[in-house]
């Protein structure tokens, strides 16, 4: 298959019981990767899925509950992937939790879900994974950011902050990894066509008070040249991309996904 990873890389993909984080599974299985997937969702769809791709790839594709906005639950998640299918290899933070809500409104504990989910885990997941990556010189990162770690916008502001950090810890940790054969990168999506997204889209409409085909339209499409959503396969076969051999020479990059979103 084009963009082949080695053969028996191990990887470890969080948030991908639906949207890009599934696609992402399918993607690096198809590719030749072993997965460890993590998420919340019908236990039984999930097994459902695993099942099915593991069948189809001849992978093994494994399933950890672990709650990512609780660090100890991210070290057991990394070691538990290590025992069940080895040193991990690929490590693709994708979890993400949104809320919106005017800056005045903004819970706090939702505040500190969201830093603790879209950042902190990433943070807690990649220390986890650096030693073994280290020893066998060879390892891939790749952080799911979000065109709203580049640019700004109203009823966000902590999966904004949460995103503009993860671009920079992307950053900090490609520049610290480098030399040991590691590459760090971040893909950018603007809006995909995901379970989160159609939440964001009935709370923008209670926030602003607009039917949500228009939030839809002017909310999220508006700044983008394309015109349309997204497809989560889109965003997985980059992320699959900067896994790969291929890739060895790209670290430290922002990679939009975006239909021309930044562009503006």
């Amino acid at each position: 298959m084009q963009n082949r990873i080695a053969a028996a890389r191990i990887a470890v993909v969080t948030g991908s019981t639906s949207g890009i984080g599934l696609a992402t599974v399918r993607a690096l299985a198809g590719r030749g990767c072993d997965v460890m997937v993590n998420g919340f969702g019908d236990r039984a769809e999930i097994d459902r899925n695993c099942a099915e791709i593991a069948e189809r790839t001849g992978n093994r594709i494994v399933y950890s509950a672990a709650d990512l906005s609780r660090p100890e639950e991210v070290r057991a998640m990394m070691a538990d992937a290590a025992d069940r299918l080895g040193p991990v290899d690929i490590l693709v933070n994708n979890a993400g939790v949104q809320h919106v809500a005017a800056l005045h409104e903004f819970p706090d504990d939702k505040w500190d879900l969201l830093l603790a989910v879209n950042l902190s885990a990433a943070f807690h997941a990649i220390k986890a994974a650096l030693p073994s990556m280290r020893e066998r010189r060879w390892g891939r990162i790749v952080n799911t950011a979000s065109v709203l770690g580049m640019v700004g916008a109203p009823h966000k502001p902590a999966y904004v902050a949460a995103k503009h950090g993860l671009i920079g810890l992307t950053k900090s940790v490609s520049i610290e990894v480098a030399p040991h054969g590691i590459t760090c990168n971040a893909v950018c999506p603007g809006t995909v066509l995901t379970p989160i997204i159609e939440r964001q889209i009935a709370q923008q409409a209670q926030v602003t008070g607009l039917p949500e085909d228009q939030v839809l339209q002017t909310v999220f499409l508006e700044r983008m040249p394309t015109g349309r959503l997204i497809a989560p396969e889109e965003v997985a076969s980059a992320i699959a991309f900067l896994c790969s051999d291929a890739a060895g020479s790209i670290t430290g990059a922002a990679l939009p996904v975006d239909g021309g979103y930044t562009t503006h």
